[in-house]
């Protein structure tokens, strides 16, 4: 798990990488160093927001996306992701740099479906 500094209000950030995605990583470091940044913009330093709202919209698009798609939605996406396939809700607070879990769960909402799967404490009663 890798995380990013001092993201909003200056709280550490962290995501999850697959083996597959990190051995890309590797590689595409190995042929481009990094100066400042892993991803630099043309001219150094970090994206714009503007650059980063053009990258989500054009592989979107490219994905067959026909929602007009934005940034912060991939991290509301990860975090409902993770709660779907279970991962506690105070493990999603904490990579997604949250102080209150009530934030989380405004923040990530369960979709239909798996609300469907719960099961009541009452019906692992022995009748």
């Amino acid at each position: 798990m890798k995380g990013m500094r001092q993201g909003k209000g200056k709280k550490d950030r962290y995501t999850l990488l697959t083996i597959a995605i990190l051995d890309r990583l590797r590689r595409y470091l190995k042929t481009t160093p990094a100066k400042e940044f892993v991803f630099e913009g043309q001219f150094g330093g970090k994206y714009s927001s503007s650059s980063i709202q053009q990258f989500t919209r054009k592989y979107a698009a490219i994905a067959g996306i026909k929602k007009r798609l934005h940034p912060h939605m991939l991290r509301h996406s990860f975090a409902t992701h993770l709660l779907e396939g279970g991962t506690d809700l105070r493990l999603i607070k904490q990579l997604l740099g949250h102080k209150s879990t009530k934030t989380t769960e405004i923040y990530t909402h369960v979709s239909r479906r798996h609300l469907g799967q719960i099961t009541s404490p009452g019906d692992l009663l022995d009748s």
